[in-house]
């Protein structure tokens, strides 16, 4: 699959061209606020199934709460997807707009570069989600994630995730074979 594995280069690149030894060994203090962000996302599935997406998070202003010797944090996850697959006539394509409140967890009183984060939304996909493997029975369905991440630069404001996200609408109606992609995220805070 070309354009996934030129994503997945790029990405790399980007990554590469933008991180040094000194750089990864700062810390960020606690007190920082957490800004917002935007960011590109490449995923995949099963049965040759991918997805492209581009959000923004928005954070939760100052609210933060100590756990378990690291820091939580919360924010808001609007995005907008493109999914691809083999389908009953052809490749393909569903729209996926979606919202979700995330919460993410820094280790050593968040001042760790090194996060995990988790959130639960909702999404709404037009055409409804039909392949050769699966057909979703609705178009507007839950979306649920969790990723570990890293963030570097002068001020952390590059972002890395590794994310699994689940799609499917609960079982509210029958068939939900729901989806499951696997996901990187490059993310730039400003």
């Amino acid at each position: 699959m070309p354009t996934l594995r030129h994503a997945a280069l790029s990405l790399a690149f980007v990554s590469f061209a933008t991180t040094t030894p000194q750089v990864l060994a700062q810390k960020l203090p606690s007190e920082s606020p957490r800004t917002s962000s935007v960011y590109l996302q490449a995923g995949a599935a099963r049965q040759d199934s991918v997805a492209w997406t581009l959000g923004m998070t928005l954070p939760w202003a100052t609210w933060r709460k100590a756990l378990w010797g690291g820091e939580l944090r919360g924010h808001w996850d609007f995005y907008a997807s493109q999914w691809r697959a083999d389908g009953p006539t052809g490749r393909v394509n569903t729209t996926v707009l979606g919202v979700s409140p995330a919460l993410q967890w820094r280790f050593d009183q968040g001042r760790s570069p090194w996060f995990v984060e988790g959130g639960l939304g909702i999404n709404y996909g037009k055409p409804r989600y039909i392949t050769l493997y699966k057909e979703f029975s609705t178009r507007l369905n839950f979306a649920s994630h969790a990723a570990v991440g890293y963030s570097h630069g002068d001020h952390w404001q590059h972002e890395w995730q590794l994310r699994i996200q689940h799609s499917s609408n609960g079982s509210i109606k029958k068939p939900n074979p729901g989806q499951n992609f696997l996901q990187l995220r490059y993310a730039l805070h400003f």
